[in-house]
């Protein structure tokens, strides 16, 4: 018996929207930083006395003399548009193999398919980070790139493995028996049943590019170690935490911000998708 609309227990509409405001909130300020920042950047100044703490403008100087809050109005850019960049490019590497994967009947070609993607996850992606950028000396389109490619092994299996189940549904056979063609299969149903879980890991995929972004900055692969960028500023300016803590908190807590934020807004787009469809 169909349970009534007044025993159904009460749905959780509330969460998701607080999410969502939560989320929208804490990605607003880093992506208007990175977006609109170097535009209000301004002219450099002349350079001071480093790690200064309240003689000029407020918040001081970095390690190098520089205005902080000039270097944090322009240091978004590199480190968003690169972990943006770097995630579509997995996406866009890792859909139509995963894809392809699930919908094909040779396990022959599902092996040649998956198994060379398969040997990079034995590889820790720092290792495999230090030793790409080394042979290749990347600027930041050859990082976005290598740091795509690092995504691709995990968003491949997780695209497999959910198509795999959309594409064993009688609906798919029916298609084939039809003779529709792969993209309608592939595309128009298989794609279309795993996009809540795409969304997802969306989230989980952009925050590991933010971090392999921040980790290079870090370690100086693709970006000057002098370059306006939050990740350098937090690593180079770290030896003066406690002489000048802003040059290091504040690009620290936007990187924090964004990846929080991102994957907030995530899980309440899927939450408000399994509220509509509990609604239903």
């Amino acid at each position: 018996m169909r349970p009534s609309a007044t025993d159904r227990p009460p749905l959780p509409k509330r969460r998701p929207r607080g999410q969502a405001v939560l989320g929208a909130a804490l990605i607003a300020a880093p992506l208007l930083l990175a977006l609109l920042g170097p535009w209000f950047a301004g002219e450099p100044g002349p350079r001071g006395v480093s790690f200064t703490l309240g003689d000029g403008p407020w918040p001081g100087t970095d390690f190098m003399g520089r205005e902080v809050w000039r270097q944090v109005l322009l240091g978004g850019r590199s480190v968003v548009v690169t972990a943006v960049v770097a995630t579509a490019l997995a996406y866009l590497i890792a859909l139509p193999i995963g894809l392809a994967a699930a919908l094909t009947h040779r396990p022959r070609v599902e092996e040649a398919l998956m198994r060379p993607w398969d040997v990079l996850l034995a590889i820790p992606s720092l290792l495999l980070l230090l030793i790409v950028a080394t042979l290749l000396s990347p600027g930041p389109a050859g990082l976005a790139l290598i740091v795509a490619l690092i995504n691709v092994p995990d968003a491949l299996r997780v695209i497999r493995a959910t198509a795999a189940d959309a594409a064993s549904r009688p609906a798919v056979e029916a298609m084939r028996m039809q003779g529709e063609s792969w993209w309608r299969m592939a595309v128009g149903y298989v794609g279309r049943s795993i996009t809540r879980v795409l969304a997802a890991d969306a989230g989980v995929r952009l925050t590991g590019a933010l971090y392999l972004v921040a980790t290079a900055a870090f370690l100086g692969v693709g970006i000057s170690p002098d370059a306006a960028d939050w990740a350098v500023m937090v690593d180079r300016n770290r030896t003066g935490l406690f002489i000048q803590p802003w040059a290091v908190v504040i690009p620290a807590l936007l990187i924090v911000a964004l990846t929080t934020g991102t994957n907030l807004l995530c899980d309440a787009s899927l939450a408000r998708r399994a509220v509509r469809k509990g609604g239903t």
